[in-house]
């Protein structure tokens, strides 16, 4: 990894050319747009990639998320009638749903980012289709905890390496609005899993519900092996490169760009045709030595206050999800509602919604107030500003919390307890979508690292929740929610801090520069 001056500001970057330099390179619709990172001449540089190969490549990383996502949550619904079923007591299935999506990404990540991210998307794939053929065959304890770890390291690559996928192939003024399509897919098939498990359920039995499953993903795996492609690619300059040189002054009208990257002239290299794209694996992307130094650099990392309260934004937004998960059946199901189960799956109608308003706002939005913010501040675009848009999240967060809370233990209408599901998901989806731009906004030339160290603090949260919420709700539905609300509230205000002291507390790490 290169050195950089300690002078340079990594994730501050030139975004608007407000000063008009001749230098650096445009955005081809927008011609004020500074393209960052700085795109390579060769020709199977990602960021040269044109614009439908670029979408082809996003619609596969939205049907991988959305493929793992119902192999990975279809069966929370049903998870009773497999309990009666198999004899395996509740708790244990409850207890091995959690080791899903844990800390594979120590293993699975740096082999991706070694020896090709499709390779390992292609056999995640089929690994998930694979554990969800298996699932109507367990009989014991031992075997519905066993294929659950193994699920759960199969399936990592959905929650670190497609972020580090999308920041491959588009640049820095984009990169929101993709980040929250993402997300949405990511979470949105997690609401829409149940929708879908109750009637199959209610038709065909459960064992349906995991053969679909396994369907939907043995299709989706076949669409990805032909139209997914590699984005590894080994740059020669870094984004932190491009970044802000402070050494004059720390006043932001004196802020100048520390390099002028010159403007790439032909694009050189011979494009990989069709059968070429096709191999598992297409190349070598780093040592045996960078390869084990990834497998432990994301633990470092967590050092340092960015990465860190990236992962602790992002898992607590995962908390209020699983709360709302673990207690929609409960209270729908129960008196007054009555709901039976695939009524229950349709109130995730709510949250889907509601996922649809956050990531729209924190990713298209989002990209949109982080460039009027840069003209305003001299072309600068640091990753703190697009922070400021937690302000809606801040109000959501408690108030959704409230409703729901307040709202079963009141006995309200039941559309009121879906608007209140729908306001929790759109809170997760502004939180999540900002809190992982943010620290690859930060970070870009680490990314992959970066997001296992941010998906770690994130599962452990979500992890610790498991065994947490029964006893939460000991206190009733009201005095539960009403603390949550609270929680939330302060943990969601935390931002204000990242805004003004995030720049002077982040630290890269392995390089020996900083974000001072």
């Amino acid at each position: 990894m290169q050195e950089i001056d300690d002078t340079i500001i990594p994730g501050s970057v030139y975004l608007v050319d407000v000063q008009e330099k001749s230098t650096v390179i445009h955005a081809g619709k927008d011609s004020s747009i500074v393209l960052s990172p700085t795109p390579s001449n060769d020709v199977n540089d990602p960021l040269n990639w044109s614009r439908r190969r670029k979408m082809v490549q996003m619609v596969c990383v939205m049907i991988y998320a959305f493929a793992i996502g119902i192999g990975t949550t279809v069966l929370y619904s049903i998870l009773q009638p497999i309990a009666n079923d198999t004899g395996i007591p509740l708790s244990t299935l409850n207890a091995g749903t959690g080791y899903i999506l844990g800390w594979g990404a120590l293993i699975n990540q740096p082999l991706a980012l070694t020896f090709g991210k499709r390779g390992i998307y292609l056999l995640s794939v089929l690994g998930n289709t694979a554990m969800c053929l298996l699932t109507p065959y367990i009989k014991t304890e031992g075997q519905w905890i066993a294929s659950k770890i193994v699920q759960g390291y199969l399936c990592t690559p959905v929650e670190s390496l497609c972020e580090v996928s999308v920041a491959d192939v588009f640049f820095a003024h984009e990169r929101g609005t993709y980040i929250g399509i993402y997300t949405l897919f990511l979470f949105g098939s997690n609401y829409f899993a149940p929708m879908i498990a109750g009637f199959i359920y209610d038709g065909q039995g459960w064992h349906w519900v995991m053969y679909w499953a396994a369907i939907i993903n043995f299709g989706s795996l076949i669409v990805l092996f032909f139209f997914m492609e590699e984005t590894n690619f080994t740059r020669t300059s870094s984004e932190a490169s491009e970044g802000i040189d402070f050494s004059s002054s720390d006043d932001k009208d004196e802020r100048n760009s520390s390099s002028s990257p010159s403007v790439p002239g032909e694009l050189a290299g011979i494009p990989k045709i069709f059968y070429q794209r096709l191999k598992l694996f297409n190349g070598r992307y780093a040592s045996n030595k960078m390869l084990f130094t990834m497998a432990y650099r994301p633990v470092l990392l967590l050092r340092f206050p960015v990465v860190f309260w990236a992962g602790f934004q992002y898992g607590t937004c995962l908390v209020w999800y699983n709360v709302l998960n673990a207690t929609c059946s409960l209270i729908l199901s129960g008196s007054p509602y009555n709901f039976r189960a695939s009524f229950v799956g349709l109130a995730y109608v709510g949250p889907l919604i509601g996922m649809l308003i956050g990531t729209c706002y924190s990713g298209w939005v989002g990209d949109r107030f982080a460039v009027r913010y840069a003209r305003r501040t001299h072309g600068i675009r640091e990753p703190e500003d697009r922070l400021w848009l937690m302000v809606a999240s801040l109000l959501l967060c408690p108030a959704s919390l409230i409703l729901w809370g307040i709202g079963a233990s009141k006995g309200i209408h039941w559309s009121g307890l879906v608007i209140g599901m729908g306001m929790i998901s759109c809170s997760t989806g502004i939180g999540s979508s900002l809190s992982i731009g943010y620290a690859l906004d930060s970070y870009k030339d680490m990314s992959g690292e970066v997001m296992m160290a941010v998906i770690l603090v994130r599962n452990t949260l979500s992890f610790a929740i498991g065994y947490g919420i029964t006893p939460w709700l000991h206190m009733g539905y009201q005095n539960t929610f009403i603390s949550a609300a609270f929680v939330g509230l302060a943990i969601t205000m935390t931002f204000l801090i990242v805004i003004k002291w995030g720049r002077a507390g982040a630290s890269q790490a392995g390089n020996g520069t900083g974000r001072t």
